[in-house]
């Protein structure tokens, strides 16, 4: 019994550092994204750390359309990279559940 149990508790201490290692990988992961007419490009990371913006002249003359543009493109890149961090981690947790009798609805 105390096998089993220093067993899952090494598995799941080797778990919690493949997660680790998957947040530290996923801030070399670039998202980008762009408003529809490309005025306005983001790269963010997928832990969503905002590494570039470029912004076309032509939005400089109007500060509530850039504004908009902005929150606009912003949260798409943001849904993106949230998308792709959440999908690594659960895949990386899910691979890492021990097998504890009852709790297969997890997986």
């Amino acid at each position: 019994m105390f096998g089993d149990m220093m067993g899952m508790m090494g598995k799941l201490k080797e778990t919690q550092q493949k997660v680790e290692d998957t947040k530290k990988r996923l801030d070399t992961v670039l998202i980008d994204e762009a408003s529809s007419d490309g005025k306005l490009k983001i790269t963010l990371t997928a832990n969503r750390t905002i590494k570039s913006i470029q912004v076309d002249d032509s939005l400089l003359n109007d500060k509530e359309e850039l504004e908009d543009y902005l929150i606009l493109t912003l949260n798409k890149a943001i849904e993106k990279a949230t998308s792709v961090n959440e999908a690594e981690l659960a895949a990386v947790a899910k691979e890492g559940m021990p097998d504890i009798p009852g709790m297969d609805m997890f997986k």
